[in-house]
């Protein structure tokens, strides 16, 4: 069958041996290659991406030693012992006939340890230990470990190593002189800086032989303040080319870079121009990377000579079968990475297992097992919203005949409100996901139909999944019609005016805050605009890639309100919350916190704060106070001894939380 992305599923040739897409599984910590006793879940998380077709895996980062350590007694490999461990890895991923590499990163002053070292004894502003810096003996001492390192992947039967010299870790504090300050041969001008990482590649090739991938991730745009030129990255591309890589990845942004890379807010390929404008420069294999979730993407890319892969980590959490499914004309089946970070980032910066909100099988394949069941049952599912839909699906899959009962007219519950958020545009192909899967897997589907007891007679199992309401919090005067809840709004149902009270700075709150101040324009989907809005300078004329932000004027003038005098935004997701604020201020969102609400009327929302109390004149007002579950059908089956589960928003609602849906509905599933 032909195929319409024959430029992504195309081999590659590397010389000694072939990639058979142009697919790289890009590096992504998942907490499971700091334990020696994870690795067998290591190996099944990879054996199934390489199951599903990914050209080439690159794994989480794993220190060259211990001071590269991203944590204390994070993944580490600097002694012989080390390397049986690794060996499940690779062996699993050769089983399905895939190439894998293992990804050699140095945290630096990143190091969240005090045995962090650095060219430098410069803080990083995101660990609060000071490095130490290297001695001119000690820069050797870690080119050795690097070297050492890929020997020892080698020997646990890796195809190659990623050099990760990107992302503002050790390589690329040596490549820029807010970060090294040194005046001997491994400082002053760039020429010395880049020596380090050149003579890390070129050592290794010597060591290792031609028949061996070395990738280098390169930083092609720091987007931090006395960053790169553009005329020294192309520098040290050609360098790290002569010294013997045999593919040069791209890494965007530093960690501690006040601009997002990798978020929904981003938009798709939003980096892509700065690969294309390296393509001239260098004759090897070059790889692109962030928010490439879906093959028409990729194959654009490819085909217009941009890169030559493409690199994606998220996505393959996601669906560790995307490439096959590409390659059988089935994209519409791809369960979509939204980019929220939710399971994945944050979790690994919470020192939790990564995973993945769309996907909660994702690192925790040998634990949620989707096997045929053994007594095939009739089951109802009640609510389509993100928990019910997992559980739906996830039955059918096993082989349950499984109805849904919905009284909105689609599917999607709360996603039908946050796809209308500008920045998160992605929701829509979660629903388009699940959509697909009711289709292909026979489910019953019935919108607009609420369901009883009586229409759930007949069922062998039943599941509550009716999501919540919205909390009332009894202000005095909150039927004027100048209030409105946050449902009326998003749905469309009602229109704000020009000055809006937004009460409840939870994540809903902020999401309005969005909708409000840019209702009817979304950067996330006009790259010019997000570059000028975020201050990218796409001409990467200027060092480090930056610009003077020029954020558009907001729709609307909108004051965030709470009850808390905490900080606002202190629940918002923790890689993500600091983009929301960022958006709330360039917005000129006023946040008043520590208030209690003490009436509305013609003139807008009365508030106290003390003893001070004033008025916060407003033609609108929009109510974000939480939600309560809906358990009313779920309390009348139970109390009739009927076989019933709750899940999702239902069971906790707390603040909406899909991933949590999604995980319970996927679980319950799988073991009913």
């Amino acid at each position: 069958m032909a195929t319409p992305y024959p430029h992504l599923l195309a081999p590659l040739d590397l010389g000694h041996t072939t990639l058979r897409n142009r697919v790289l599984m890009g590096s992504m910590h998942t907490g499971l290659e700091d334990r020696a006793r994870d690795y067998d879940k290591l190996a099944a998380y990879f054996a199934e991406r390489a199951a599903g077709g990914v050209g080439l895996i690159v794994t989480g980062g794993v220190a060259p030693s211990i001071e590269g350590w991203l944590a204390p007694f994070a993944g580490k490999l600097s002694r012989s012992w080390e390397v049986a461990r690794h060996r499940k890895v690779t062996g699993a991923v050769k089983a399905e006939g895939g190439h894998i590499c293992l990804q050699l990163l140095h945290a630096g002053r990143y190091g969240y340890h005090p045995l962090s070292v650095a060219p430098s004894a410069v803080k990083a502003p995101i660990t609060p230990f000071r490095p130490r810096e290297l001695s001119a003996r000690g820069v050797e001492r870690t080119i050795d470990s690097f070297v050492r390192s890929a020997a020892y992947a080698r020997e646990a039967g890796y195809d190659g190593v990623e050099v990760m010299g990107s992302e503002g870790y050790l390589i690329n504090q040596f490549l820029v002189a807010r970060t090294n300050k040194r005046s001997d041969d491994w400082g002053g001008p760039f020429e010395n800086r880049m020596r380090f990482p050149v003579e890390i590649v070129r050592r290794m090739r010597a060591r290792l032989g031609p028949d061996f991938i070395i990738v280098y991730r390169l930083s092609m745009l720091d987007l931090v303040e006395d960053g790169q030129s553009w005329g020294e990255i192309v520098k040290l591309a050609k360098a790290i080319e002569a010294a013997g890589a045999t593919i040069i990845n791209t890494g965007i942004g530093w960690h501690e870079a006040r601009i997002p890379t990798i978020l929904t807010q981003v938009p798709r390929g939003a980096f892509t121009f700065v690969t294309a404008k390296m393509k001239s420069e260098v004759r090897i294999p070059l790889c692109t990377t962030n928010r490439i979730n879906m093959p028409d993407v990729a194959e654009r890319i490819l085909a217009s000579g941009e890169a030559d892969m493409v690199s994606m980590a998220r996505p393959l959490l996601a669906d560790a079968d995307w490439v096959r499914k590409a390659a059988a004309n089935r994209a519409d089946e791809i369960n979509t990475c939204i980019a929220c970070n939710q399971a994945c980032l944050d979790h690994v910066f919470e020192k939790k297992r990564a995973s993945c909100l769309v996907n909660p099988r994702a690192c925790h394949e040998t634990e949620i097992r989707i096997l045929p069941a053994t007594t095939k049952k009739r089951v109802a599912v009640v609510g389509a919203g993100p928990a019910g839909l997992a559980a739906a699906t996830t039955l059918a899959e096993r082989g349950h005949a499984v109805t849904i009962f919905e009284a909105a007219d689609a599917i999607g519950g709360q996603f039908n409100l946050a796809k209308t958020i500008p920045g998160k545009e992605e929701f829509h192909e979660t629903l388009r996901y699940f959509r697909v899967r009711i289709e292909r897997l026979g489910i019953e589907l019935k919108l607009s139909t609420r369901a009883d007891a009586a229409a759930l007679a007949g069922f062998d199992e039943i599941i509550v999944a009716t999501g919540v309401h919205p909390r009332n919090p009894k202000i005095p005067g909150q039927d004027h019609p100048m209030v409105m809840g946050y449902v009326d709004l998003l749905s469309g149902r009602k229109t704000a005016g020009q000055r809006v009270a937004v009460l409840g700075a939870g994540g809903i709150g902020f999401d309005v805050c969005e909708y409000l101040t840019h209702e009817g324009h979304s950067i996330t989907v006009d790259p010019p605009a997000w570059y000028r809005h975020w201050g990218i300078d796409a001409t990467l004329a200027a060092r480090g890639g930056l610009a003077a932000p020029q954020p558009a004027p907001p729709q609307r003038k909108v004051y965030l309100l709470q009850r808390s005098d905490g900080r606002f935004g202190d629940r918002l997701n923790k890689t993500s919350g600091w983009v929301h604020r960022a958006m709330a201020k360039t917005a000129k969102v006023e946040m008043v916190g520590g208030v209690s609400y003490e009436g509305i009327d013609d003139r807008g929302l009365k508030v106290r704060s003390g003893n001070d109390v004033r008025v916060i004149e407003v033609d609108s007002i929009v109510i974000c106070a939480g939600q309560e579950p809906n358990r009313a059908l779920h309390d009348e089956l139970k109390a009739a001894g009927r076989p019933v589960h709750l899940i999702g928003g239902a069971l906790e609602a707390g603040e909406l939380d899909a991933k949590r849906a999604i995980d319970q509905g996927t679980r319950l599933a799988a073991r009913l």
